[in-house]
C-alpha cells in the first residue's frame, strides 16, 4: 500500500519492570503471546490506535533472551491502527497482528549482505489490489489483464518508499477480498502512509542486512496498550 547499537534509553523504553518485583525488566518479545517461533523478530509499536508514528525495533533470540539489535522511529497509516482481522481496503489503516515477512523488493538494488530473496522493481512492476482480480494481493509482472490499472499499484512510481522493502504477509496467503492489499515494511514518505510501516531508508538497509529467512523472522504491529495491544500477538 502506498504509501546499530541501540541507546540504554531505548532499552528501557521497551522493557517492562515488574512493579515492586525486584526483578530486571523483561524485553518486550517475552511479554508476547506469540513471537512466530524464529529467532529474529521486528516490533513496530505506536501509542494508540489514532496515532501515525511510533517505533520499529529488531530483535533476536540469543542464549535463551531476546536482544535490541536496532531501533528506529516509524510511521503508520494516515487513519491510525486498526485490528487486522477488521481492516477494510482503503482506509489508510496499519493492520496490527503477527505476521511473516516472505520476500523484499526495491527500486535500488539490495544492500550488500541480504539474505532475502529480493526482485528488482522494473518498469512493468505492479501490485494488484483490484478485488476482482486473480492477482489479488500479489506481484505481477507485467500487470494482469483482468486487474485494472485504477486498483493497482505501478510499484516504479514510488522510487522513494519502495527503494527497499519487505512484503508484510497481511492478508496474503489466503486473500479475503476487500480486507486489503499491498502492506508492506518500508522507506518513509513525506508523511504518514496509506496502511504500511515505514522507516528512514539506511533503517530499511540495515533491516535487510539483518534479516535472514532461515531464522523465521516476524514482523508484529500494535499498541502500546488496549485490544490492539502488541502483547496479545
Amino acid at each position: 500500500m502506498r504509501p546499530g547499537a541501540v541507546p540504554a534509553a531505548v532499552l528501557v523504553s521497551l522493557s517492562l519492570f515488574a512493579p515492586g518485583s525486584g526483578q530486571p525488566p523483561a524485553a518486550l518479545p517475552d511479554r508476547m503471546a506469540d513471537t512466530g517461533g524464529g529467532t529474529q523478530l521486528i516490533t513496530a509499536v505506536a501509542p494508540g490506535t489514532g496515532s501515525t508514528s511510533g517505533t520499529v525495533t529488531w530483535w533476536d533470540r540469543r542464549d535463551g533472551r531476546w536482544v535490541a539489535a536496532g531501533t528506529a522511529p516509524a510511521r503508520f497509516g494516515a487513519k491510525g491502527l486498526v485490528e487486522g482481522t477488521a481492516r477494510r481496503q482503503g482506509t489508510h489503516t496499519t493492520p496490527t497482528g503477527l505476521y511473516g515477512m516472505p520476500y523484499a523488493f526495491g527500486t535500488k538494488a539490495a544492500p550488500r549482505g541480504t539474505a532475502y530473496t529480493y526482485r528488482p522493481v522494473r518498469r512493468d512492476s505492479w501490485w494488484c489490489q483490484d478485488g476482482d482480480s486473480r492477482s489479488y494481493n500479489r506481484w505481477t509482472e507485467p500487470r494482469a489483464a483482468d486487474c485494472r490499472a485504477a486498483e493497482a499499484e505501478h510499484l516504479i512510481t514510488y522510487r522513494t518508499q519502495y527503494a527497499h522493502a519487505l512484503v508484510v504477509d497481511f492478508n496474503y496467503h489466503r486473500p479475503v477480498r476487500g480486507r486489503g492489499a499491498g502492506v508492506f515494511l518500508h522507506v518513509h514518505g513525506r508523511g504518514a502512509t496509506a496502511g504500511c510501516v515505514s522507516v528512514p531508508e539506511e533503517s530499511m538497509r540495515e533491516i535487510l542486512r539483518w534479516a535472514d529467512p532461515a531464522r523465521r523472522p516476524h514482523i508484529a504491529i500494535g499498541t502500546r496498550g488496549g485490544p490492539t495491544a502488541i502483547t496479545r500477538y
